[in-house]
């Protein structure tokens, strides 16, 4: 089974940036959507954005232009970039993967499908 590993959390200060790293050890799927979540303490978790085996990308409407999602085919690692960050950006982040047919085939994006297959997270923190 594929394992998820992220890293990259840090502590920042508003405005600043961070490079927030999954890789994935074991067998990739040929096919495949990686999403990036966040959940702050005491709300809901969110998708941030959301990466295909064919490039197609997704990124939340309230991030966009602030963070981006890329892929490296070379050493399986989804990488989610954040600039401009706001105290509001503060979470813990983790990636998952989903193989179904919806997100692989249509439409990649954090709500395509359960994204059961996770990593355990990693903490970014924006000061003001």
């Amino acid at each position: 089974q594929l394992h998820l590993v992220e890293s990259g959390g840090t502590s920042v200060q508003t405005g600043g940036s961070v490079r927030l790293s999954c890789a994935a050890s074991g067998a990739m799927p040929s096919t495949y959507c990686v999403g990036w979540f966040r959940q702050a303490p005491g709300k809901v978790s969110e998708g941030v954005a959301a990466v295909a085996h064919n490039g197609q990308t997704s990124i939340r409407d309230n991030v966009k232009g602030r963070f981006t999602i890329s892929r490296n085919e070379n050493n399986n690692t989804i990488t989610l970039q954040g600039n401009n960050l706001k105290p509001e950006d503060s979470a813990t982040y983790w990636c998952a993967v989903e193989t179904g047919d919806f997100c692989t085939r249509t439409y990649c994006y954090t709500g395509c499908g359960r994204f059961a297959n996770r990593g355990q997270g990693t903490l970014v923190t924006v000061s003001s």
